[in-house]
């Protein structure tokens, strides 16, 4: 049992440091650095940030759906509709400031955390979430969290290599 604990607790850690190590990562930016991305059909930073905040907003009602209702089911059937690449066009990313993402970010881990703290048992239970397929599988409140820590690290690791590759330190 204490192995699962720190392992949780590492882990949570890791989901509330998300927003603190994006934006320290985008710190000094200019506007001009943030359009730069790897290749001429890749993200560029400033829509890394947009799609960060965006996915765990998304996240964010599915870890609340399976904190107030274990029997109930998480679809994500509209967004899964369409390429990732028709939302960040839908929703403007190439063209917005990142400061209110980077705040939804913040304030949505905040809001996790905190509530996670509050519920007992909340890293075990669990939603069914539907499938694009249509197939429905059962999901943990910890199994979403450790997959939005991945993702803001992977795509911190994607903006480190587009700095390293337009010289930017």
């Amino acid at each position: 049992m204490p192995k699962q604990l720190d392992f949780t607790n590492k882990t949570l850690v890791q989901y509330a440091d998300g927003p603190v190590i994006l934006e320290s990562t985008v710190h000094g930016l200019s506007a001009s650095d943030l359009d730069l991305s790897l290749t001429s059909d890749s993200w560029s930073i400033r829509q890394i940030v947009h799609h960060l905040a965006d996915g765990d907003e998304i996240w964010k009602m599915c870890i609340k759906a399976a904190l107030g209702n274990e029997q109930g089911l998480f679809s994500l059937l509209w967004y899964w509709e369409k390429p990732q690449v028709d939302w960040s066009q839908s929703w403007h990313y190439a063209g917005r400031d990142i400061d209110s993402s980077l705040e939804l970010l913040r304030a949505n881990r905040n809001q996790i955390v905190e509530l996670i703290n509050q519920t007992p048992g909340a890293w075990e239970k669990s939603i069914r979430l539907q499938r694009p397929e249509g197939q429905e599988e059962r999901i943990t409140v910890g199994h979403v969290l450790e997959m939005q820590v991945r993702h803001v690290a992977e795509h911190i690791l994607d903006i480190q290599k587009i700095c390293q590759a337009h010289m930017i330190v």
